[in-house]
């Protein structure tokens, strides 16, 4: 049974690396058409909408959704990630999907390196390697000689940082509260901060972009329960290394839809950081087992 379940798990975190693809790439379309922090902020209404339906149903309903042993840390979990999405839609936009996601994918990386000084986790030297090679693989993406290196590389960069401080920090909540909990900080004071921000930036869209937003909103309530179910029915350490699939999927509809391009350093880059994430998270994986 246990074997069906891991099969289903990930069955289901593939689904959701595809959903969050095709999420990246009609941020991107719309993000190059209107004020990116705005339509972030129109995609997490619609996210709040369903994490608070989901807290709604669950027992003791949203009082027991709300009630968090760190609060405090737990709001500052779901503004990072605000911040997060937005410097990632930028990057998108800017760079492209293939370039964005090759650097981005260090971000296992950073949580490996940081969870010492942030989490107290020992880093033995086989990882302390993995992570050295890594970030080798994200110098040979930015090719210092030319090509992507430029101001732009650095966005995607902070945006992985961010999301690996976020990862961490939900990891330290996770010592007294439930992942519910921690979902429902993330949607709902994530829409204050989204919203905060983005209303700031708000521009008319025509009609047929308005049906774009929609299918954007839906890819994103889609992938969050998908990811949700794939971590109910599989152990997070059996599924992880399968969302390095959201790179492939990315990089695919930036090429065919976008007209990117791909480039050698990016290609070699990309698989040695991937290589190197994969290490990690085994080694990890082997430590905790």
């Amino acid at each position: 049974m246990a074997e069906q379940d891991t099969r289903l798990g990930i069955w289901l975190m593939v689904a959701t690396t595809l959903i969050f693809a095709l999420q990246d790439a009609l941020s991107r379309h719309l993000a190059g058409e209107y004020n990116a922090m705005m339509v972030v902020m129109i995609r997490y209404w619609f996210f709040a909408a369903f994490v608070l339906t989901l807290a709604a149903r669950q027992a003791g309903g949203l009082r027991a959704a709300a009630k968090s042993g760190m609060p405090q840390v737990q709001a500052l979990r779901g503004t990072l990630l605000v911040v997060e999405i937005n410097v990632m839609v930028v990057a998108m936009v800017l760079l492209g999907l293939v370039e964005s996601h090759a650097v981005f994918a260090c971000y296992p990386l950073l949580v490996a390196a940081l969870s010492g000084p942030v989490l107290g986790e020992h880093v033995g030297w086989r990882r302390w390697t993995a992570i050295g090679v890594g970030f080798v693989g994200v110098v040979i993406i930015l090719q210092p000689s030319g090509g992507v290196f430029s101001p732009l590389a650095a966005i995607p960069l902070l945006a992985a940082t961010m999301f690996a401080l976020y990862g961490l920090l939900t990891r330290y909540v996770a010592r007294t509260d439930s992942a519910a909990t921690s979902f429902f900080y993330t949607g709902t004071v994530g829409v204050v901060a989204a919203t905060a921000i983005g209303l700031w930036f708000w521009e008319p869209m025509v009609a047929p972009d308005w049906g774009w937003m929609g299918l954007l909103c839906l890819t994103g309530v889609a992938g969050h329960y998908t990811l949700i179910r794939c971590y109910e029915v599989a152990e997070a350490s059996a599924v992880q290394p399968f969302a390095y699939l959201q790179l492939v999927f990315a990089s695919t509809i930036g090429l065919v839809v976008f007209d990117e391009t791909l480039r050698t350093n990016v290609v070699l880059g990309g698989a040695i950081v991937v290589a190197a994430g994969l290490f990690t998270l085994f080694r990890a994986r082997k430590l905790r087992g």
